[in-house]
């Protein structure tokens, strides 16, 4: 059955005809993104929704989206998509970074210089008749000093177009090297020092917790007097009426703003001010712009939905077609081994270091190592995802290394976790059979062939006899169905484990009776995330 899609916004009648020259079902429905109501009761039939700005994809409408796939942002902006949510139900969001950089850039720069020389003020009084050529004395930007928080995609080009301009670039942003800087031509300087020194601020983040109010009233009282702000960005990333207080005391002798934190904005403290310049979102509103983004997100969904390549994805890495094919059980086998060392660890992790073993090195190992690092940090964070996971453990101070060796064993692949901590390494080792299910294949160095199911059970003992008896005759007294049974020793009389497959979760008092028998180091239940 082709897959179907659900256009809720406007898009081009191009990007309409790129699903249904792929061989997609496609309802277009530009005006259906207003109503949550109605788009709960049918976004149950379709595997893809396209959207823009209008749709909102709330946990509701996604509890109801029983057959949802994919979710498709024509635009770079998703404050319109619980993510949270839709990772849990296991969609992808796609947007596209790249359709409207151009754009957005140049609407900063028109923005700029808009309130530069007071252009709408100016404009709107020659309108009326009047010819004030004294009133609206503006500044120049060529030598001034502009700061940019936020040098990625769209921060970058406005960086570039500000050196054309003959302005001094200095840039906040804390994923920026000094070495991309110096080949930018800005220099990069830290949040305080951006403040005290930028004649003209202009902001390019995304909203997030770290970059909520990054303009707060306290960092505005920290910048230069008859500084210039401008935002096309995201709302909410400035203090609006810490802003207009600043305005009406001359601290701050302008802004423009494209963005605002509550949308559609039809009260504003910025709103009627002096030298305040004010556009309804107009950031990516060019035609180039949104035939690209909608032409974009035509292709990337119709490549998912029909090759699962995954392209621009904010909850799972970028995967293309050729590799999806081959990589879906190593991806599944990468966060079980994750999920393994995670509910085994309860002390800070500082290390995690994975080996990638034969023919699986030449895979895409950016997203196995995600698909292992989320696996891991589900256990503190369930709403990690393999977007946000590296930047999690980043956070933390957890180092990541990745080996990469010729095949050493008798497996054509494998591939091995090991996470250190203050007290100890743990360690894990799977590989994928050809029939493409994931197998555990070692567990602190014993060897071992454990296939993987939702609810399973990990103990270690001393090798002494009576064990296997022990934990047969306790599960089945506990009305506990055993599936898989695997034992693995280092040698006789050393340090044995055995790792149990079982129907269902095991009752507390079932691990009770374990623990209470004296004959067990440890007994862990372990839940894995089995399709």
């Amino acid at each position: 059955m082709a897959p179907k899609v659900l256009i809720s916004d406007s898009l081009s009648d191009a990007a309409v005809q790129i699903f249904k020259d792929r061989g997609i079902e496609v309802d277009f429905q530009p005006n259906l993104g207003k109503d949550k109501d109605k788009l709960a009761e049918v976004i149950g039939k379709y595997d893809g929704l396209a959207i823009r700005s209008a749709t909102k994809v709330t946990e509701k409408i996604l509890a109801a989206a029983e057959n949802l796939k994919v979710v498709g942002r024509a635009g770079i902006g998703t404050d319109n998509i619980d993510k949270d949510a839709a990772s849990k139900k296991g969609v992808i969001v796609m947007n596209t970074p790249f359709g409207n950089m151009i754009t957005t850039a140049e609407h900063a720069i028109a923005m700029m210089f808009a309130v530069a020389r007071q252009i709408p003020e100016a404009s709107a009084s020659t309108h009326a008749g009047k010819w004030e050529k004294s009133k609206f004395m503006g500044v120049e930007l060529t030598g001034k000093t502009l700061g940019v928080i936020g040098a990625g995609n769209i921060g970058g080009i406005v960086c570039d177009r500000a050196r054309g301009l003959k302005m001094k670039v200095v840039a906040y942003d804390p994923y920026l090297s000094n070495k991309k800087a110096d080949k930018m031509g800005v220099e990069k300087v830290e949040l305080d020092e951006l403040l005290a020194r930028a004649d003209f601020i202009t902001l390019h983040v995304p909203y997030t917790e770290s970059t909520a109010n990054i303009l707060s009233k306290e960092n505005i009282a920290k910048t230069k007097k008859g500084v210039r702000i401008i935002n096309c960005a995201r709302g909410g990333l400035v203090d609006e009426e810490a802003l207009a207080e600043a305005l009406k005391s001359g601290h701050v002798a302008g802004a423009a703003f494209d963005v605002f934190k509550e949308e559609p904005a039809t009260e504003n403290p910025l709103f009627n001010l002096p030298n305040v310049v004010c556009t309804p979102h107009l950031g990516a509103a060019t035609t180039e712009a949104q035939e690209n983004v909608a032409l974009q997100v035509a292709e990337q969904m119709a490549n998912y939905l029909l090759t699962g390549a995954v392209e621009n994805a904010l909850n799972m890495p970028s995967v293309t077609a050729e590799e999806a094919k081959v990589m879906g059980p190593w991806l599944t086998l990468a966060g079980h081994l994750g999920s393994f060392i995670g509910q085994m660890t309860d002390e800070p992790i500082r290390a995690i270091n994975i080996l990638y073993d034969g023919s699986v090195g030449a895979m895409n190992l950016d997203a196995l190592n995600c698909g292992v690092v989320a696996g891991i940090m589900k256990r503190a964070n369930p709403d990690v995802n393999m977007v946000s996971a590296p930047v999690v453990a980043r956070e933390k101070g957890i180092q990541i290394s990745t080996t990469n060796q010729d095949k050493s064993g008798v497996f054509d692949g494998y591939v091995k976790v090991t996470v250190v901590t203050s007290k100890r390494e743990r360690s894990v080792a799977g590989t994928v059979f050809s029939d493409g299910k994931p197998r555990f294949i070692q567990i602190k160095g014993i060897n071992v062939d454990a296939e993987i199911g939702q609810h399973m059970l990990y103990t270690t003992n001393n090798d002494v006899p009576g064990i296997i008896g022990l934990l047969g005759n306790t599960m089945g007294k506990g009305g506990v169905n055993i599936a898989n049974f695997t034992l693995g020793r280092n040698e006789a009389g050393g340090e044995a484990i055995a790792l149990l497959y079982v129907d269902d979760a095991i009752p507390a008092e079932v691990l009770k009776t374990l623990e209470s028998t004296g004959m067990f180091n440890q007994v862990k239940p372990l839940e894995f995330a089995v399709n």
